[in-house]
């Protein structure tokens, strides 16, 4: 018997629109009532998860995924976070300046970038967290200050450049860093130790479950490792064919509540 749902939420959970349908809370609130664990996992921050953590009305008690695994919490508290260390921040902001791109940077519930454009200002409708706006000199100075680094890394761009950023990234960092797409303009840069199926892994055995008992449900590149290490791993029917390939089974789009049928399949609802 299944004990756990992790649930990636962009393109998975939530509709196109940001939105979570009725049928889909009511489902959730159904198995969280009955003790299953429902986790949201989630390449956002935590401020920009919390909003739908709270409308679906799961209990406080349950972790929450953030910035792709590299920041955990349970009650809004950090149980886990990796982050990427300043002089690696720094060298791979200069690998990444000579395309064009934009790069954000998070640490737990903050985030920063050196410019304010279309891509930073799109990310800042889903946060409830004011941008702050720096050269990377005067950030990373503060941050050592403050004895804090980065926790994700974000590269945005038009998809030809991302795919290229990412191919010369991999070529220097390949088993140094986590570096993924989450959708086709986003590539994510993360310590090796933030990565969602560590993190899924991680809060599994905290809450003592096997991964036989867990199902987990994604729809894009960085959410590969997740679907391959649950016991069901479940691939959106928006999903590209590479994750579908990998998948246990493979549910209905985000857009038709694909979350929802699943869950009604699987816990016989």
């Amino acid at each position: 018997m299944y004990k756990a749902v992790f649930l990636d939420m962009d393109g998975t959970l939530l509709h196109s629109d940001h939105s979570v349908s009725e049928p889909t809370k009511e489902t959730i609130r159904a198995l969280t009532g009955k003790g299953i664990w429902v986790i949201l996992v989630s390449a956002r921050p935590l401020n920009a998860v919390l909003p739908t953590f709270h409308e679906i009305g799961i209990p406080d008690v349950f972790p929450i995924i953030t910035l792709n695994g590299s920041y955990i919490v349970e009650k809004e508290q950090p149980i886990f976070q990796a982050t990427i260390d300043l002089a690696t921040t720094v060298a791979v902001a200069d690998q990444v300046r000579p395309f064009k791109a934009t790069i954000a940077y998070y640490l737990q519930r903050e985030w920063y970038a050196e410019v304010n454009d279309a891509w930073t200002e799109h990310e800042q409708k889903i946060m409830d967290v004011q941008i702050k706006v720096a050269p990377l000199a005067e950030l990373v100075k503060e941050w050592s200050a403050r004895g804090i680094a980065p926790n994700k890394m974000m590269v945005m761009s038009e998809p030809p450049a991302i795919a290229e950023i990412q191919k010369h990234l991999r070529s220097l960092y390949d088993g140094k860093l986590n570096i993924y797409p989450s959708k086709p303009t986003y590539l994510e840069v993360m310590d090796l130790k933030g990565s969602k199926s560590n993190s899924v892994k991680f809060v599994s055995e905290r809450l003592g479950l096997d991964r036989t008992e867990i199902i987990a449900m994604g729809d894009n590149y960085n959410d590969i490792e997740m679907i391959k290490y649950a016991g069901m791993g479940v691939a959106m029917g928006n999903a590209p064919d590479e994750i579908k390939a990998i998948a246990d089974y493979v549910t209905d789009t985000n857009n038709n509540d694909g979350v929802q049928k699943a869950l009604v399949k699987f816990f016989n609802l």
